[in-house]
C-alpha cells in the first residue's frame, strides 16, 4: 500500500531536516495522489538534480532523474512545464552540503 502524497512528503521534509538539511515543499498538490517531484540542490558544489517518481513492474516506487544538466535553469523549465500538465503535481526543493535527496525508495542510477 502506498502512502498518500501529503504524508510521504511530510516525511521527506522531516528526514532532510533531521539530517541538518533544508526542505521546503514549493508547490502542494493533491494531497492523496498528487505526483511528486524533488529537487536537490547541493550547496557545496551549487549543483541540482531532478528526482520523479514512477512506478516498477512490482508497483513499488521508483525514483529516476527526468532531466540530466548542469543547468538549473533547464531543470526548473522541466518542473514548469510538468507543473502546466499536473496541477496535482508536488515540488519538493531540498539544499544540503552534500547533495543527498534523502529518498529511501529506490533511485535508479
Amino acid at each position: 500500500m502506498l502512502l498518500s502524497s501529503d504524508l510521504w512528503v511530510g516525511a521527506l521534509i522531516r528526514r532532510a531536516e533531521i539530517e541538518g538539511a533544508y526542505a521546503t515543499v514549493v508547490n502542494k498538490g493533491d494531497a492523496r495522489a498528487g505526483s511528486i517531484i524533488v529537487k536537490v540542490f547541493d550547496t557545496s558544489t551549487r549543483t541540482a538534480r531532478l528526482y520523479t517518481e514512477a512506478f516498477g513492474p512490482d508497483g513499488d516506487r521508483l525514483w529516476i532523474q527526468p532531466v540530466v544538466s548542469d543547468s538549473e535553469s533547464e531543470l526548473d523549465a522541466y518542473v514548469a512545464r510538468q507543473r502546466g500538465y499536473d496541477p496535482d503535481l508536488w515540488v519538493v526543493e531540498i539544499e544540503d552540503r552534500q547533495g543527498r535527496h534523502f529518498i529511501t525508495e529506490k533511485v535508479q542510477d
